[in-house]
């Protein structure tokens, strides 16, 4: 009986593989060159038994005879092998030409790769700069020729100023538009410190930058400065996928403002001061900078699914970053979330896709004045006062025993004792559906709805213990919230036909409404102990409606044709003046495809030409063309009696105002040979903006103040651009690919009546550094030509007389040069040997110059003694200079205006793939370092500060990052 048993549960415990008949297989997955493809999915149809090639293609799988192994990988055709047995499988895939051509997304619609007619650039997740991404625009910077993108500071996550093709206005902005999965997103967040910020860099799949009006005309008034339209990574129709990522980052402070060391700053005072300021000198050696900065570090954790869960394709995803700034105190923290569902309907004639991310941010802002009073602070003196009334804080104190009312604040003190906190929650998402009609497959009708709503709060918190000059401080107390909600609704149709395999059309026609609402509070304790009104309550809304239409036409997939016409009606023009219409139209020829090319190298060779006309009103605030009243500040109050009064002046105003318009020429050529080993583009491109606005001088008494804004200017921006992408070596071991881009810009206004002097500058009152002036470079330098010894000193005081009048005035002062680079360039480099992958990214920018503001205004010998009671420390420049005394016109020299031209090597990255650690498991080691090396010429603290003048700039940290990557 127990061998019959026995035998019995033998045979039960087998019935299973025989009934089944499951095996291990095993192969390998190549491409049509025999290269293997690393990362094919392979999957057993019907099941949830799924696994992935390793980076030699190989691949090892449970499988039934009789299922179905299913093989795919994005730009390839998908395989679907009936197993009948074998324990070796070797399969290969073959790339699909539809796949890899529609992967370029554009205004309202997608456009084969090949057919593009506009100037579009395509940089996608495998091809993002690596490190410690903390803001969505450091993925791509250096990546797209003529697109400038520089971070406003060393702060973590902090804004991006991105420039594409120079700049495109003089006092509206000249940021591109964003949009985000078909949702324009809206700009400044209050509380945040980048408006991209709700984005987890994690989640891009990709980047498609339109630089011409020919392609962001379809956006009308939003497109004037270009458009980066940004695709997150969406679920796929598999098997479930995960991935989970951590790093750790490490901040290092590389650079400080090059000050008086303690010893130099005696040595100075005992060699020029009285007998009194020497009497003030301190017996510490106190490095102030070295105080306020810290060496920091910061962390990123993200975990992502993807997959088909209930037949519906969807991925979601949850972050956490938190980065401490180099400047002690500031800090950032971000929670996000995301989710999306790209299901297909009613044999996919019905396609939806909903796509909704949240954010949860939290800021620390670290005083940033105190950089500014690190600087200064006299370095002979501590940190620490016993005697202090200001918590220990060593303060210069006045006869009253508060703190002299000019001096600087102990930096520690503005570090420790100020709190400046918010908080942000976004909200940004869309449902998206296309229908194409049963009845009219031809016709695809489409609805995008919208919602971008941010809330934030915060406050800023002075202790009573800060050093203040008046008597009754008892600190501050400020807090604000910011609402902040745009609504979006884009509806159109889509005809596409294809008339006997030779004509190709497309037809776009579609509507577009989008409200942009802003409900900001404010509060003040200062002003509401002095009995004046206290909260401040400013809200605001603007709609954009506009038609828009595109024809995309081909002939046998040679000649291309792209038309399109939008209109756009802004509230914040007046009714005659409202409505912009903006056409464009670009042809394309693919001489490739001719038959006297058919035994070139070129796989692609296509020449495009394309005109456009787009309009911008940007930032320009809402209502001016009515009259608007400003509530008067705590100084300016009527008094009546022994009471005092806010009153209600009126605003200047302009009736007349109308669309900035851009008008857009490009010619390109693309260009691929030998199987795609090279390719690139070249573009050579001009665009003249008309009408543009600016602060123009009108007749006393004709309105409420005698300066408005006006459209009054004319600019030209023309250049250059060339982008090379090439597989240097490519088989079983090593790939090397490389990208080099470069791109030269000039611009030039002109037209415009009158002067527009900016650039406020730190020495003097109301002092401008920068003009716009018709003929020259937009925010060009306008200086004093310094006179120099002949031993290459500068004379103080002593400049060229260049008109030749006998007198130095401001006659004499002439343009030299601008912050804006004339070439931009971009070295990229990828290695992948076996396991081993290596990057890195490089950038060069050329013809850039800066105004030293630091060294103008405090590197000045007096500058040291300047305020009775006290002592300052002095820029280290004043032995290059030896100025002793402050004079307006030195500060406007041109000796503090240098040249900033520089080499960064941006990005080092260096990782290992461990492809057989774990089951259906790959994982990936790497380190990174950014910000490696600038090598500059430049004196000052950076040779790459936004706007071209750098005071009291936040510097930019050294990064080293640790990170784990794991795919299962």
């Amino acid at each position: 009986m127990k061998t019959i048993f026995n035998g019995l549960l033998f045979s039960l415990l087998l019935l299973p593989s025989f009934l089944t008949g499951q095996t291990t297989v095993s192969g390998v997955v190549t491409e049509e060159s025999s290269l293997p493809l690393p990362g094919v999915n392979v999957l057993v149809q019907g099941t949830t038994r799924g696994t992935a090639t390793d980076f030699d293609g190989n691949y090892q799988i449970d499988v039934n005879e009789g299922e179905t192994i299913v093989f795919s990988y994005v730009g390839y055709v998908t395989q679907e092998i009936i197993y009948s047995g074998q324990q070796t499988l070797n399969v290969l895939l073959k790339e699909d030409a539809a796949q890899l051509d529609e992967v370029v997304i554009v205004g309202y619609g997608t456009v084969k790769k090949e057919d593009l007619t506009g100037t579009t650039d395509l940089v996608t997740s495998k091809d993002f700069n690596k490190g410690p991404i903390v803001s969505a625009q450091s993925l791509i910077t250096g990546k797209v020729a003529g697109v400038s993108v520089t971070s406003n500071s060393g702060a973590p996550g902090e804004g991006q100023s991105i420039r594409i093709r120079g700049v495109g206005s003089l006092s509206l902005t000249s940021e591109p538009m964003y949009v985000v999965d078909g949702v324009p997103i809206s700009g400044g967040v209050g509380g945040a410190r980048n408006p991209l910020n709700f984005l987890n860099p994690n989640d891009i799949e990709s980047f498609v930058v339109l630089k011409d009006a020919s392609s962001t005309a379809i956006y009308g008034s939003r497109g004037a400065n270009g458009v980066i339209l940004i695709t997150t990574k969406k679920g796929k129709d598999t098997g479930f996928k995960f991935n989970a990522s951590t790093q750790t980052t490490m901040y290092n402070v590389i650079n400080t403002v090059d000050v008086l060391e303690a010893d130099q700053f005696r040595d100075l005072i005992n060699t020029y001061g009285t007998d009194d300021q020497i009497g003030l000198l301190g017996n510490s050696n106190t490095d102030w900078q070295d105080q306020i900065y810290t060496f920091a570090v910061g962390s990123d954790h993200n975990f992502s699914a993807l997959g088909n869960a209930f037949g519906v394709p969807m991925r979601a995803s949850v972050g956490y970053s938190d980065h401490d700034g180099i400047l002690k105190g500031d800090n950032l923290s971000r929670a996000t979330g995301s989710v999306s569902f790209t299901p297909s309907l009613l044999d996919d004639h019905l396609k939806l896709e909903l796509n909704a991310r949240g954010v949860y941010t939290e800021n620390a802002f670290a005083d940033r004045g105190a950089i500014g009073s690190a600087i200064l602070f006299d370095p002979t003196q501590s940190i620490y006062d016993a005697n202090s009334p200001y918590a220990g804080y060593f303060a210069w104190l006045n006869n009253e025993g508060t703190q002299n009312s000019l001096a600087p604040t102990n930096p520690l003190a503005l570090l420790n004792l100020r709190s400046d906190t918010a908080e942000v929650r976004r909200f940004v998402g869309n449902a998206k559906v296309d229908y194409k009609l049963h009845f009219f497959p031809d016709l695809t009708a489409t609805v995008n709805v919208g919602l971008d709503k941010s809330n934030s709060n915060g406050r800023i918190i002075v202790s009573e213990f800060m050093p203040n000059a008046s008597s009754n401080w008892d600190g501050s107390y400020n807090k604000y919230s910011n609402i902040t909600t745009s609504k979006l609704f884009d509806s159109y149709l889509t005809y596409a036909k294809s008339i006997q395999d030779k004509h190709n059309l497309n037809v776009v026609a579609g509507y577009s409404y989008q409200s942009f609402e802003y409900d900001n509070i404010s509060y003040d304790s200062e002003a509401d102990q002095l009995g004046n009104r206290a909260t401040f309550i400013d809200k605001s809304m603007d709609v954009l409606l506009s038609y828009f239409g595109r024809l995309n036409y081909d002939y046998k997939g040679k000649y291309l044709l792209t038309a399109s016409l939008r209109a756009d009606a802004s509230s914040k023009l007046n009714p005659d003046d409202r409505w912009g219409y903006f056409p464009s139209a670009a042809l394309a020829w693919k001489i490739s495809d001719e038959n006297f090319m058919k035994d070139s190298t070129f796989n692609l060779l296509k020449l495009r030409v394309g005109y456009g006309e787009i309009a911008n009103v940007g930032d320009l605030a809402p209502y001016q063309f009515l009259t608007r009243y400003q509530g008067t500040n705590d100084s300016a109050q009527y008094q009546f009696g022994n009471s005092f009064y806010q009153t209600y002046r009126p605003e200047p105003y302009n009736p007349d105002l109308r669309w900035e318009v851009g008008k857009s020429f490009n010619l390109g050529l693309d260009y691929s040979l030998w199987d795609g080993r090279v390719s690139g583009l070249v573009n050579a491109y001009m665009r003249e903006t008309q009408d543009m606005i600016a602060t123009a001088l009108i007749d006393p008494f004709t309105n409420f103040s005698n300066r408005i804004d006006k459209n009054i200017g004319d600019m030209e921006n023309k250049g250059i651009e060339f982008n090379l992408d090439v597989d240097a070596v490519r088989n079983d071991n090593l790939t090397v690919s490389l990208n080099y881009n470069i791109a030269f810009n000039d611009n030039q206004i002109t037209n415009l009546p009158v002067d527009q002097p900016h650039g406020g500058i730190s020495t003097g009152v109301g002092n401008n550094v920068q003009v716009h002036r018709e003929g020259e470079e937009a925010s060009s330098f306008l200086v004093y030509q310094q006179v120099y010894d002949a031993s290459g000193k500068p004379i103080e005081g002593v400049f060229v007389d260049r008109n030749g009048d006998g007198i130095i005035n401001d006659e004499d002062r002439y343009i030299k040069e601008s912050p804006y680079a004339d070439i931009l360039m971009g070295l990229n480099a990828n290695v992948n040997y076996k396991k081993w992958d290596f990057s890195v990214q490089t950038r060069a920018s050329i013809g850039n110059y800066m105004y030293n503001d630091v060294a103008a205004s405090k590197g000045i010998r007096s500058g040291a003694t300047i305020n009775a009671g006290l002592l300052n420390n002095i820029h280290a420049d004043y032995y290059n200079s030896g100025f002793t005394t402050f004079v307006d016109r030195t500060a406007l020299s041109d000796h503090f205006v240098q040249e900033a031209s520089f080499f960064k090597i941006d990005n080092i990255t260096l990782g290992y793939t461990l492809d057989k650690a774990l089951k259906d498991t790959t994982i990936r080691l790497y380190g990174s370092v950014q910000n490696l090396l600038i090598a500059t010429e430049y004196d000052g603290l950076d040779p790459e500060i936004a706007g071209g003048i750098d005071n009291n700039f936040y510097p930019r940290p050294r990064s080293f990052v640790f990170g784990v990557n794991v795919d299962f």
